[in-house]
């Protein structure tokens, strides 16, 4: 007798590191009953990987080599301190008595060595000790834990685009330095007006301060552009700088020229004369007209590149009352730029309308705790913006890396043609749902702690082969040699020349 029924000898994969299925199904209703537990359970799971993280990138030797300490001795110590603060922010809290709600967290507990955290009003201390030194110090912890990262990754970018913009974080007290400028969401407020400066092809900070809630000058402009070299990896050797008509003006054109970078920025008060025979169309049904000329405004010393386009404005209907225009250039809307590269105006502006994503860079740390203002001193609001944007930028890190460890492989549950999820491209709200925001329970067994996760959770596969690689690296002597890794990073992207003076072998 012939058995003709489909028999399909495939593996089925399931999403968990094993199967087990439970005898039957729980079932919860008014009257369960509760109690209580003497295991150590967190809903911060996924803070192991920070922690493997930063023993990967020696991030506590970093510190301790770069980071001014304030006067102040905290009993923890100065590392154990902003890392505390930093886990605040990294599980999505932004404000220091937020602490309580994670005062008793076993994870993060037990990453700080204490049994429970100390009062929040021990880290308000120490915030009140911080000063500007201390935030300068910050963006070199930064800078160093960046290069780390992309030689890690291996990213050979030699042309980078930085994008420089401000934004407002609207103050409702009596905080020193508030003033009343430019607030389009709460106007006649007063506030700070912080400068951010953004990698668009990392979308990481770069560098930026808290200002005084005044418009920026040109020697403030000036003073930063010039601070650039101190934070970009070794291997770039060209920058291009995207900035809105606030940065426009002939300091800030003299400071990327000295500094040797291109520039492309938007211009507000200035009227450069365009020659009407030479406005162009890409295509001939196109409303939008591009143009170039040579100006040099009053007060500067040599002319400048002027790229523009215009699109004609609606006209009005036939039962309007129009009006005739008495100049050609009421008839038009502009957007005037200046710049130093070569091309057509329209490429150019092209390039800079890619910029506007540093809107929703600005957006995205606010909400991770730059908006936050925990004092009223100037200096210490000053010092808790670098913490946040040092914050954020680990946050970027640990996505690239988690990139680098499992976008190499499909997931067990996927097809082959689906790859994973870019873990780069989530927002870090999304991400905290696939990396961090995993219940896990610490035991004590064979006389050493282990982090034990759930087989029913479909994310602790992927989880797993994301640490599973951060061990392999942590454990090869030669990953952990940064010495030798720059070394090879450096001749492989020809850029010895750029070579910075950080010490990055530690004894």
């Amino acid at each position: 007798m012939v058995n003709r029924k489909y028999q399909s000898n495939r593996d089925h994969r399931i999403n968990q590191a094993k199967e087990a299925t439970m005898s039957r199904p729980a079932k919860i209703g008014a009257n369960t009953s509760f109690s209580l537990c003497s295991e150590r359970i967190t809903a911060f799971g996924g803070l192991l990987g920070l922690v493997k993280f930063l023993d990967l990138f020696q991030c506590e030797k970093i510190f301790e080599s770069y980071y001014q300490a304030p006067s102040r001795k905290p009993l923890l110590g100065h590392y154990r301190m902003v890392l505390g603060i930093v886990l605040l922010l990294f599980i999505g809290f932004n404000r220091i008595w937020h602490m309580i709600y994670i005062r008793m967290d076993s994870m993060v507990c037990a990453i700080l060595g204490v049994n429970k955290l100390p009062d929040a009003s021990t880290f308000w201390r120490y915030i009140n000790a911080l000063g500007l030194n201390e935030a300068k110090s910050l963006l070199k912890v930064a800078s160093v834990l960046r290069e780390r990262v992309w030689i890690h990754c291996r990213l050979n970018l030699k042309h980078i685009h930085i994008d420089i913009d401000t934004t407002v974080e609207t103050i409702y007290g009596e905080q020193e330095g508030g003033r009343v400028g430019h607030n389009t969401s709460h106007r006649g407020k007063k506030g700070y007006r912080p400068v951010l400066c953004f990698i668009e092809e990392t979308r990481e900070f770069l560098t930026g301060k808290l200002r005084k809630g005044e418009t920026i000058s040109g020697k403030e402009i000036s003073k930063l552009i010039s601070s650039f070299h101190l934070y970009l990896p070794s291997c770039v050797k060209k920058v291009t700088l995207r900035a809105d008509g606030e940065f426009f003006g002939r300091k800030t054109i003299n400071a990327a020229l000295a500094a040797g970078y291109h520039f492309i920025i938007g211009i507000r008060r200035s009227t450069p004369k365009f020659n009407h025979k030479k406005w162009y169309h890409i295509h001939k049904k196109d409303k939008i007209q591009y143009n170039e000329c040579l100006h040099q405004p009053n007060g500067w010393q040599t002319p400048c590149r002027f790229v523009a386009m215009r699109i004609h404005k609606r006209s009005k209907t036939k039962s309007e009352n129009t009006q005739l225009q008495l100049w050609e250039d009421d008839e038009y809307t502009y957007r005037t730029f200046a710049t130093d590269l070569k091309g057509r105006p329209h490429s150019i502006i092209h390039e800079y309308d890619k910029r506007a994503d540093v809107e929703n860079l600005i957006g995205e740390a606010k909400r991770e705790g730059l908006a936050a203002i925990p004092s009223t001193k100037f200096k210490n609001n000053y010092a808790y913006f670098q913490i946040v944007m040092l914050t954020y930028n680990i946050w970027r890190y640990f996505k690239m890396v988690a990139e680098v460890a499992l976008g190499s492989k499909p997931s067990h549950n996927e097809n082959k043609k689906n790859k994973i999820a870019t873990y780069t491209e989530l927002l870090i709200r999304t991400a905290r749902l696939k990396l961090l925001m995993i219940g896990a329970k610490i035991v004590f067994h064979a006389n050493r702690y282990e982090v034990k996760y759930s087989i029913y959770d479909t994310r602790v596969v992927e989880l797993f082969r994301f640490y599973n690689t951060l061990d392999q690296k942590r454990h090869n002597s030669s990953e952990n040699d940064w010495e030798n890794l720059k070394a090879a990073w450096m001749q492989e992207n020809s850029c010895a020349k750029n070579a910075k003076n950080y010490a990055y072998g530690f004894n």
